[in-house]
């Protein structure tokens, strides 16, 4: 008995170190941004719509963005082709939340509730609405949005 408990002994000490030196789980990273630096990026998209500032909306979307609405998905072109028909009067956000899945992505999810035309038909009301941006190389762009009328 005595053999096997210096045996154990022995192992013990010996594999000791080898679990202490295991890595320990990675700490999530900052974020590259904050709520507040998304949350301004979501209105600034907003602004150059309703201002139709066509060079500023293209540049936050990323090269394989989607849009997705009840009439279908949209690429940045289907994105800028519609801005030249819509009228876009005002528009506030609510409920706005920002979350950070991984450093460099970050959900930003809210109501919006708009005063607007699009091809001479009111599209006024409330939307919950949602983008997904993303930090390609230090600069934040979007890749998803999606819009449904609230009921």
């Amino acid at each position: 008995m005595k053999k096997q408990f210096i045996l154990c002994y022995i192992t013990l000490v010996a594999i000791a170190p080898l679990c202490f030196g295991q890595a320990s789980p990675a700490k999530p990273g900052k974020p590259a941004a904050n709520e507040a630096t998304i949350t301004d990026l979501e209105k600034s998209a907003w602004e150059a719509y309703k201002n139709k500032q066509t060079d500023a909306f293209k540049v936050i979307f990323a090269k394989d963005y989607a849009g997705v609405y009840a009439d279908g998905t949209k690429t940045q072109d289907g994105e800028v082709a519609d801005m030249a028909k819509t009228d876009l009067r005002d528009y506030s956000f609510a409920d706005v939340k920002v979350v950070f899945p991984r450093p460099r992505i970050a959900v930003i999810t809210y109501k919006v509730t708009q005063h607007a035309t699009s091809g001479g038909k009111d599209i006024s009301g409330t939307y919950n609405s949602g983008s997904v941006w993303i930090n390609e190389g230090g600069k934040w762009v979007t890749v998803f949005h999606t819009e449904n009328k609230a009921e």
